[in-house]
């Protein structure tokens, strides 16, 4: 069979337009990582990496066969995102603890991210600069930093990589439909929604790109619905229209709805998704009921006009932007004529100018599950939300300005000059902006200089001060987060955890009353409550507040834990040990809760079984000194003199003061 050869010209053409991708997409990933690699740099910070990462042991413990299973059954955080929690456990395989590999991974999503969006923009558009353009902002704009450089982010990344490779097999599935191609989409959808439920828009998406620029819905255009290639007949790939005819066909329903009936599958999955996350996120909506509908949907207009304005001048970018309760009415009458006419504009454009119209629902659509009508926590808005959303505004930019600048007798050099100073200025501005995240107190020193009221923020430098030993000015900032916001349980908790920790027992108990009295359905400030009654030694009040906890939390394990050394200082040891099995029960990776029942079992004189014990909670955490001083305590109730000087050793070299002063009793060397 002879095989047709394309002329020379052709061929000449085709390879210098794949080194023309190819160049460009290196030059998108050199820029992009040498403006992010600071960030590799960067420590992990206490807002959310704790949680997710740091102090998570089903993440701690890498990837395993528990961990995945665990990945697909929690809603941990309140969230549900298993690809996400799998590819932290990956990175703790690789790399531990140490955060300059979970960052860079982060970074390397967004490089792949990056090209994806450029080739894909280019498959379908067949506008190469155009397409570079978007890559270019999306890649660098100082507003995507907060999902890059925040490790806890990595649902941002991850979830957009599988939202670029959904886009780009939907492409392959548009030049030739088949049920191979199209279940491959609907998969790579799948994977993005357990990554970031927030995909749950990109049905209608895909349904925009089928207006523009597949046009999938013109008279004539490209076959509805999957067509499967079961017969040998040579199929032509259907070419992507960047430039639409002056007078583009009409588009009845007939031509709509089978696109509509297409996207039936991506709709159920992500009316699944939501379910979902709405119900591992059932306490976190409930700040929404603080805030009244009106109050809602003012911020969600205030905030569409905002992230514009932050978009044109990336500037004052915050971790955390306080939720205000209310915005003065002109911003919001503002915020709400300028939506309403811009949506309005692209509508009336949307035949002789159809990215505009597409550029902007995208923005609108994509955004509606984070715009705040349905407030998950108290902030008004977040950087990260941008994240996709931003990409529509720039397909606006990238090709508004070519037909703006049509007429223009210097067009091209205007445009080449005005690309470079945007890369340019992009680029400073996020390099700056990714040296905030170096660790927790630049980042919420630099977002206490940008925004006035943020009591949240005050609270989380305070504990990042408390961990760094910083006691007065963890507790100045409690008192300023108090003043600012006097109705907040949780700063009068973590002022009254310090207290306790300094031993003001006194102020410590008036804070937990407080912070039980603004939310009495709240187990942190029983729980904390509780803890104090123990050092008080009045274990009656212990006991009705740890049996609060239980009543209104019954899975918490620390709560049935530490009931459980309560009544073994009561002597009610058969109480101790079945309040302690339930801890382990529930939480079966939790040392202390181990070392607890050996020390239980050490009161009734079992010193094998303490041991046990006492093994197991070593082998959890091998740095548990207290474990370690109270196994040599009962291998010397055994006479087992050489395995107690082994565990004072090593106790003390872990820090256990008790376990050095023996030694240095006993003049032994630790």
């Amino acid at each position: 069979m002879e095989h047709k050869i394309p002329p020379a010209k052709d061929r000449i053409s085709r390879l210098s337009e794949k080194k023309r991708l190819i160049v460009i997409s290196l030059v998108l990933a050199v820029f992009t990582f040498i403006v992010y690699f600071q960030v590799t740099q960067n420590e992990f910070i206490n807002l959310d990496d704790e949680t997710y990462i740091i102090n998570n042991k089903q993440i701690q413990n890498g990837l395993t066969v528990k961990g995945i299973i665990w990945a697909f059954t929690t809603g941990h955080a309140a969230n549900w995102h298993p690809l996400t929690w799998i590819s932290h456990m990956i990175d703790v395989q690789l790399f531990g603890l140490n955060p300059g590999g979970h960052h860079l991974i982060n970074v390397l999503f967004h490089l792949a991210n990056t090209v994806l969006l450029f080739f894909v923009l280019n498959r379908i558009t067949q506008a190469l600069w155009q397409s570079a353009f978007v890559a270019v902002l999306f890649a660098l704009h100082p507003l995507h930093v907060e999902s890059v450089a925040w490790a806890s982010e990595r649902k941002d990344v991850l979830s957009a990589f599988f939202w670029m490779l959904t886009m780009a097999l939907y492409a392959s599935y548009v030049s030739r439909p088949n049920y191979g191609r199209f279940l491959a989409v609907l998969l790579c959808f799948a994977l993005g929604l357990m990554a970031k439920p927030m995909l749950i828009t990109l049905p209608f998406v895909l349904l925009l790109l089928d207006y523009w620029p597949l046009r999938r819905l013109e008279r004539n255009g490209p076959a509805q619905g999957i067509k499967p290639s079961l017969k040998k007949k040579k199929r032509e790939e259907i070419p992507a229209i960047s430039e639409p005819p002056d007078q583009p066909a009409t588009t009845p329903w007939s031509s709509i709805r089978p696109l509509l009936s297409e996207k039936i599958p991506f709709f159920i999955l992500a009316i699944f998704s939501s379910f979902i996350t709405y119900f591992v996120q059932d306490v976190a909506i409930q700040s929404y009921k603080s805030f009244p509908l009106s109050v809602r949907l003012s911020n969600a207009f205030h905030s569409y006009l905002i992230y514009i304005v932050k978009m044109v001048w990336p500037v004052n970018l915050a971790v955390f932007y306080p939720h205000p309760g209310s915005w003065p009415t002109y911003r919001v009458l503002v915020s709400i004529l300028t939506v309403i006419l811009f949506t309005v504009q692209a509508f009336r454009l949307r035949k002789k100018y159809p990215y505009v119209f597409v550029g902007w629902s995208w923005y609108v659509g994509t955004l509606v599950p984070v715009i705040g009508i349905v407030q998950v926590g108290i902030q008004s808005m977040a950087d990260r939300y941008t994240y996709l959303p931003l990409i529509g505004l720039f397909i606006i930019i990238a090709w508004g300005l070519p037909n703006i600048l049509k007429t223009w007798p210097y067009r091209k050099r205007v445009l080449i000059a005005l690309t470079a100073c945007c890369f340019l200025g992009v680029s400073l501005l996020t390099w700056r902006q990714v040296g905030y995240w170096r660790n927790n107190l630049s980042l919420y020193n630099h977002t206490l200089s940008i925004t006035k009221s943020n009591f949240p923020i005050h609270i989380t430098r305070g504990q990042a001060f408390f961990k760094l030993g910083m006691i007065n000015e963890a507790i100045a900032d409690f008192n300023k987060a108090i003043e600012i916001n006097p109705q907040y349980d949780f700063s009068y908790n973590n002022r009254g955890s310090i207290y306790r920790f300094l031993g003001n027992t006194k102020q410590a108990m008036r804070d937990f009353d407080r912070a039980i009295d603004l939310e009495p359905r709240e187990i942190l400030g029983y729980y904390n409550r509780g803890l104090t009654y123990i050092l008080l030694g009045d274990y009656q009040q212990a006991i009705r507040d740890l049996n609060k906890v239980i009543e209104l939390a019954p899975r918490r394990a620390e709560a049935y834990n530490s009931r459980g050394m309560v009544y073994s200082h009561l002597g009610n040891y058969a109480q101790a040990i079945i309040d302690i099995d339930k801890a382990i029960e529930l939480d079966p990776e939790e040392a202390k809760a181990f070392n607890n029942r050996g020390m239980v079992y050490g009161h009734l004189g079992n010193f094998t079984e303490a041991i046990k014990n006492i093994n197991k909670a070593i082998e959890l955490d091998p740095k548990y000194a207290d474990a370690y001083f109270n196994r040599g305590i009962f291998y010397h109730k055994l006479g087992n003199l050489q395995q107690v000087v082994s565990d004072l050793r090593d106790a003390a070299r872990l820090g256990e003061k008790a376990a050095q002063n023996l030694l240095k009793k006993e003049g032994l060397d630790w």
